[in-house]
């Protein structure tokens, strides 16, 4: 095989379907795009998850004046001090205990207070009406079951909260993006394997009579083949070079400048550039593979000579 020739092949293909290759390689871009978007949105999800699962912790809180009527364990008033020192012993007892942190009644006020300063409800409350509890960080945080069994029905014990209740409606919602992006990438790949087989049709049809005597003077199918196959590659491997550039771009831009994403919100630790360089090479390889075999799928059904 001629190299030469090859080449020379794929730039007339290239010249005489210039519109449909602009097309071809815009579509693999937003394409590519999306899905490298899509994997550091899983990474971010899982990364996040890892984070703050480890910082989520488990409350006790303990009656006070104000559940006596309202719930069974607190029908004998508030907490009492033996009561207190029962569940923190019982507590420190099981294994799955790392830390254990006691906030008094005016302690959650006052973090009340700060948290839900703006909010017309925070002069509405009073310190009396705040409860003491215990914070409990556990070794391993999926072992909520554990604690939540324990002290449910423990004298004095008003209500065992989970933070993780929280969160997993959080990251619930950011599963359901992803989820949606996943969705959406499925279907731009799907129009852009339809857009690359049109335009290799089209160009295998407008170059039918050379290939006609190429197959005549005894070329092989690969040979024949091999120009448009590199066209498709070459169209997707550009396609894949504006795809990093915009996850790069999207990560400079909306992370360290312009939005400044990571300073309007410190509580999440964004990916990294290393998570960002990390997917471009998958990126490229797709860009260039995608292509090239679903040209060499249309050559084999439409190029008949």
């Amino acid at each position: 095989m001629r190299v030469q020739f090859v080449m020379s092949e794929i730039g007339v293909g290239l010249r005489r379907n210039l519109t449909m290759t602009f097309a071809v390689i815009i579509s693999v871009a937003l394409s590519l795009a999306l899905a490298g978007g899509a994997l550091l949105a899983n990474k971010q999800v899982d990364s996040m998850k890892g984070y703050w699962y480890d910082k989520v912790q488990v409350t006790i809180y303990m009656c006070n004046k104000s559940d006596s009527a309202s719930t069974p364990n607190c029908a004998k008033g508030a907490v009492t001090d033996d009561q207190k020192a029962s569940i923190l012993a019982d507590v420190k007892k099981l294994p799955i205990v790392e830390k254990v942190y006691y906030e008094s009644a005016e302690q959650a006020y006052k973090r009340y207070q700060e948290q839900f300063k703006s909010s017309p409800l925070a002069t509405s409350v009073t310190p009396d009406q705040m409860q003491e509890n215990y914070r409990i960080k556990l070794k391993d945080p999926t072992k909520f079951a554990v604690i939540a069994s324990e002290f449910t029905n423990h004298p004095g014990v008003q209500s065992v909260e989970d933070q993780r209740q929280v969160l997993e409606n959080l990251f619930g919602l950011l599963n359901g993006m992803t989820l949606a992006a996943y969705v959406v990438l499925a279907f731009m790949l799907t129009v852009a394997m339809l857009l690359i087989v049109n335009t290799v049709r089209v160009s295998a049809f407008s170059r039918r009579r050379e290939t006609g005597i190429m197959r005549l003077v005894g070329a092989s199918s690969f040979y024949i083949q091999m120009p448009f196959i590199m066209e498709a590659a070459f169209a997707g491997v550009v396609g894949a070079g504006l795809a990093c550039l915009m996850l790069l771009g999207g990560r400079y831009f909306m992370v360290d400048h312009g939005l400044k994403l990571q300073e309007k919100i410190p509580l999440v630790s964004f990916l990294g550039w290393d998570a960002v360089v990390g997917v471009l090479p998958l990126v490229l390889v797709i860009g260039m593979v995608m292509p090239a075999v679903a040209a060499f799928i249309a050559l084999r059904r439409y190029l008949r000579v």
